[in-house]
Formats: C-alpha cells, structure tokens, sequence
C-alpha cells in the first residue's frame, strides 16, 4: 500500500444469513483529488457496526454493490477546497470502510471534531460517537432512567451495551444488570465494568436469569438482541417500565419477522412504554454528551471499552468478528500506523 494509492471494501455478492468474506473484496485506485467545495481525508480509524448487516441485504438505502461501502469514520483533512476545513483538521465523517474520502463540512454528519485534550481518538467513534450517542440518547430521552433506578441492558459487552452501563451509572442507576455472550464476557462486566450483576445466555432462558439477578424487577431496559432478551425484560420490568430498543442482533442474521414476545400483552397490562432508538433522530445532543463524559474520560473514571484491529485488509474480519460478538467494547479498524 502506497501513499498515491486508495483502498476500499467493495460488497460484491448478497449474503445469505450469516455473512463471509466471499461476499467482499478490497478495491484499488488512485487517491482522489479534491473538487470545490470537498476536502481529501486520510481516514485514521473506522467503525464496523451491527446495523450495516441490514444494509448489505440491499434495497430502498442499503449498499450498492460494487461501490465503497460506507461507515462512520474519523480522519484528517491532508487537501482541502472546502472553505470550512483546513489541512490537518481532524474530521468525523461516514465514509468509511476506505482508506481516503472526499468530504463536506456539514453534508452527512461531516464535521470537525473539538479535540479534548487528554481523550483518545478512539473515544470519537466509542463513547463519544454514534455508540454513545445511542446509548444516551436511549437513556436520557427514550427511557428517561431516573437516580435509584434499575436498568437491565441486553448485548451488555458491547459497544452499546458499555457505553449504557456507563452512562446509567453516572445518571444515578442503582442497580445495573447485563447479559453477554461468554464467561469472559460476563467477568468483564461485573469485574472491570461495575455492573451489579451478569449472566451469560447460553446458560439458560433470559427470563430465568434475568429474575435471578434482579429479583425485584427493573424499571429500563436497552434492548440490543430482541427476541429472547425483549420477552424476558416485559416479564421483568415493573408497572410504568420503558424499553428503550436500540437493536435485534438475534434477528439479523436469519428471520427478521420472528414471532412476538409471547408476554407482549404485558406491556399493556403493566402500563410499559416501548419506543424505538435511532441515533440519526438524536444527532443534536452531540456536544451534551461531550460536556457530560469528557470530564469522566480525563479522569479515568470512564473507559473507552474498544477492541482494534489493524489495518484496511483486515475490516471484513473486524466486521465479521463484531457480529460474532468477538470484541469487548466497541470494534474499530485503525489505519496507518
């Protein structure tokens, strides 16, 4: 890979169920100038995430295939016709999946990162970007939790799932209860991560264990699985409850019109409040949040909780590895040194 040289992860096949790496290739070319009005990045660090599994099946805004595909991306401005970006800014961006992109100041999210002295890169695509966003949006807005509250957040090792238990502390949860998909996983979190309880979900029905670990209810629940996990949190949650549902990794891959909850008559009976969570509808809390976690990032007090891999070659296994459910925290591919 050269300096004069630009790759990118082209979708060339549809996948069926659980993706592989047949359906992708790396493309080359030529890195491109900019035109008025764009600016050249070098990207530093892409994100892979669950939702671009329901892009790759295509139709009305999923990927084209044979093109880039795209993603959130974080990288620095090295040519610039754009007016608003100058050489060496560092840039929040969604095309990525690619080694450089032309970009607009303020045309798809794009925009110029504020830089807090002490926090690392990588919290710009963790805590601090899209998987934060969601997760306090979920919480703040969505479900509202309260101090003294119980919170029980589904796919808790990830990037979400961190960034939720996280955040519920800081707003004053009392009692925080997580599933995962390991027994690693579920030492992280109640040994590194500070939640009160975990449970592994091979290990038995959700319910079961959900009702062990928090054996006088819940009052919220982020739900990034579905399925299982959301018919254990209604049986759960106590009268007034909210489910904030961010995800449904146990449907991606297969039918993605499985059957209801078979307790879903509980919302109604209990008086519980479902709403669903897209991060694009909650983009305007962006510097709140950063007020709200920076000083808990400098401080050590809060975590960036991000698994990296390196290099552009190795985004289809970072992707693929994400939907396993391999990482711990946030999956990222880094470029360049």
């Amino acid at each position: 890979m050269t300096t004069d040289t630009a790759f990118a992860v082209h979708q060339i096949a549809r996948p069926a169920g659980f993706p592989t790496a047949a359906a992708f290739t790396l493309a080359e070319g030529p890195v491109p100038a900019p035109v008025p009005g764009t600016a050249l990045v070098e990207n530093l660090l892409l994100s892979v995430d669950p939702y671009h599994r329901g892009l790759m099946d295509g139709g009305e805004g999923g990927f084209e295939l044979n093109a880039p595909l795209e993603g959130r991306a974080v990288g620095r401005v090295i040519a610039s016709r754009d007016p608003g970006l100058a050489e060496g800014d560092l840039v929040f961006h969604r095309a990525g999946w690619r080694t450089h992109a032309l970009v607009r100041l303020g045309v798809d999210g794009t925009r110029t990162l504020r830089g807090h002295e002490g926090v690392p890169l990588e919290a710009y695509l963790g805590i601090l970007g899209g998987t934060g966003l969601t997760a306090y949006a979920a919480l703040t807005r969505t479900a509202a939790l309260r101090e003294g509250e119980d919170l029980f957040v589904s796919a808790a090792a990830g990037g979400v799932g961190t960034a939720t238990g996280h955040i519920a502390r800081l707003l004053g949860a009392r009692r925080i209860v997580g599933s995962a998909g390991s027994p690693a996983k579920v030492r992280r979190l109640t040994e590194v991560l500070g939640f009160d309880a975990a449970f592994d979900h091979h290990d038995g029905p959700v319910g079961e264990q959900l009702a062990k670990a928090a054996p006088d209810g819940i009052d919220v629940y982020v739900d990034n699985v579905g399925g299982d996990h959301l018919e254990g949190a209604i049986g759960a949650l106590r009268e007034y409850g909210r489910i904030a549902w961010v995800g449904a990794i146990s449907m991606y891959n297969g039918d993605r019109s499985p059957a209801a909850p078979r307790n879903l008559f509980e919302v109604v009976h209990k008086s519980l409040r479902l709403e669903g969570v897209l991060v694009r509808n909650h983009t305007n809390l962006q510097e709140e949040l950063e007020d709200f976690l920076v000083p808990h990032l400098r401080s050590g007090r809060v975590s960036t909780d991000t698994t990296v891999v390196q290099g552009i070659d190795r985004t289809v296994d970072a992707f693929l590895g994400m939907l396993r459910g391999d990482n711990l925290g946030k999956m990222l591919v880094r470029l360049g040194a």
